[in-house]
């Protein structure tokens, strides 16, 4: 970014167009600029996790994962420069490998909750999803690297080990989905 922002209003988007970084103007109805829209809404996210106790281990990693959402960002919006590193994906592998490792076998599906922090995972983990969804959408249309729907699977995925290792960490169970919770009981009638 050579020229910082010195006003952050600039009136240009009244017409309901917004600038990318190449200089060409999409409505704010673009597919393109809702991508950049739901990674910049999953950046947030993480960054309302990050206000969290966290253990550092992980703290450190979302910060690092919060920058790669900027260079992930950077690079819908100059569509046709491929500037988003294809290392990060690999780094999320190893990431899932490390903190899955210490976590019991999944024998059920959990339901978010538990904990505040676990459950501010489980948010960012459906945004990512979503954001995923969009950039695979934008792919079928448009120049848009590969690397970017990788990296947001990866992501999810972390996301999802992650919010059960912050229980793991804190000593907090997970809370399973029980089949037939909602079902009511059969009666003595029946």
């Amino acid at each position: 970014m050579g020229n910082r922002l010195s006003s952050i209003t600039t009136r240009t988007g009244d017409d309901g167009t917004t600038g990318l970084a190449t200089g060409e103007r999409l409505s704010k109805t673009a597919l393109r600029v809702h991508a950049m829209g739901d990674v910049d809404e999953l950046n947030s996210h993480l960054g309302l996790l990050l206000t969290e106790p966290l253990p550092v281990a992980l703290a450190t990693e979302l910060t690092r994962i919060q920058h790669d959402l900027f260079d992930l960002g950077a690079a819908l919006c100059m569509p046709g420069y491929d500037v988003f590193p294809d290392t990060a994906v690999a780094r999320l592998d190893g990431l899932i490998k490390t903190f899955n490792e210490p976590l019991k076998r999944l024998e059920e599906f959990i339901l978010p909750g538990g904990s505040r922090a676990s459950a501010y995972a489980h948010i960012a983990r459906t945004v990512c999803r979503r954001a995923e969804r969009v950039v695979i959408e934008l792919r079928s249309t448009e120049d848009t690297p590969e690397a970017l729907v990788h990296y947001l699977n990866r992501l999810s995925d972390f996301l999802f080990v992650a919010a059960r290792w912050i229980h793991h960490q804190a000593g907090v169970q997970d809370v399973q989905w029980k089949k037939g919770f909602n079902r009511p009981a059969p009666s003595e009638s029946d």
